[in-house]
C-alpha cells in the first residue's frame, strides 16, 4: 500500500527589495531588507525501501542554485521580480523550482514574523 506524505523544509534568505508601485509614502516605497523564511512542502508516497518521501539533504542540493540567486541580493534585479513582494517571491520560486521539483507542492514565503504568504502548485501555469 502506498501512502502519500507532506514533507517540508525550512530555508533563510536576507535580500534587499523596494515596491516600486507603492506610493511615495509608503514604508516599502524605499529600499530596505528583510530576513526571508522559506517554506517548502514536497508531497509524494513514501519509498517503501527507504521510509521517507525524500531525502531531505537531497532538496537542500537541488534548491541551493535558487536560493544563491536571492540570498544578499537586490531582488528587483531579478527578473521576473521587479515587483518583490512576498507573494511575488512565492511565485518565482514556484515556477522555477517547480519546474525541476515535480514533488513541490507549495512554498511559503515569510518576511517578516508575522506574514506569511503561500502559493500551491495547482495556483500556478507552468
Amino acid at each position: 500500500m502506498s501512502i502519500t506524505i507532506e514533507i517540508a523544509k525550512v530555508f533563510r534568505f536576507e535580500a534587499a527589495h523596494f515596491l516600486p508601485h507603492v506610493t511615495s509614502s509608503h514604508q516599502c516605497s524605499t529600499i530596505h531588507g528583510h530576513s526571508y523564511q522559506v517554506t517548502l512542502k514536497i508531497k509524494g508516497p513514501i519509498d517503501e525501501k527507504l521510509g521517507w518521501v525524500m531525502d531531505l539533504s537531497d532538496l537542500s542540493l537541488q534548491f541551493e542554485p535558487w536560493l544563491k540567486i536571492l540570498d544578499h541580493s537586490f531582488l528587483n534585479n531579478i527578473d521576473g521580480l521587479e515587483n518583490p513582494t512576498s507573494e511575488h517571491i512565492a511565485i518565482w520560486i514556484m515556477r522555477n523550482f517547480g519546474r525541476e521539483q515535480a514533488l513541490l507542492s507549495s512554498v511559503t514565503v515569510e518576511a517578516t514574523n508575522r506574514l506569511a504568504v503561500t502559493v500551491t502548485r495547482q495556483d500556478i501555469d507552468f
